[in-house]
């Protein structure tokens, strides 16, 4: 993500970049979602390394943005980047007002568009929200493809066990039917 007519020396906001994302690369990619499941474990499997990866980019978040965003002189504004954790757990981040008064993109918009902010900020805000919004995305995706492959899991194993108890009355049924005819 770049910002507009701002020179890198004077950008107070720096966005996360390649080198950000290249230990979280290594750990998962999506290559695991396009392959044969062989079952319940597997899947277990890679809802579990969905979720790892969810959290390490919230630490990233943590660390890389919110960091920023809590230092001088974006601390003085009256909207502040934080980060809410949602009823299912996940973090994402999100524009509010430092007394928790107000939440949601139209303060970031009324902060750009107000008289108030320095110029000097806007292309900072602008590289925030346009930070804030892509890291919220990667977050989400991975929290609903691990709850996702969690529920297959889930599904698989009851159809597992649906199909062992056909098969064990059927071996049961047979090993009975064939005792009465060798009789």
């Amino acid at each position: 993500m770049t910002t507009t007519s701002a020179s890198a020396a004077d950008r107070r906001f720096h966005p996360l970049e390649r080198t950000d994302f290249q230990r979280l690369e290594h750990a998962a990619s999506l290559k695991g979602l396009l392959k044969p499941f062989k079952g319940k474990g597997t899947l277990t499997e890679w809802a579990s390394q969905c979720h790892a990866l969810r959290d390490d980019l919230i630490e990233l978040a943590q660390r890389r943005i919110l960091a920023q965003a809590d230092a001088y002189p974006f601390r003085l504004l009256p909207v502040e980047l934080a980060q809410q954790t949602t009823g299912a757990g996940t973090v994402f981040l999100r524009w509010r007002r430092p007394d928790r008064s107000a939440m949601g993109v139209a303060l970031w918009q009324a902060l750009i568009t107000s008289p108030a902010t320095p110029d000097t900020l806007i292309n900072d805000l602008y590289a925030m929200e346009l930070q804030r919004v892509v890291i919220n995305m990667q977050i989400s995706l991975l929290h609903t493809l691990g709850r996702q492959a969690q529920e297959c899991a889930s599904k698989v194993a009851q159809a597992e066990s649906t199909y062992l108890q056909r098969v064990r009355g059927n071996a049961a049924s047979t090993r009975t039917t064939w005792s009465k005819e060798s009789l």
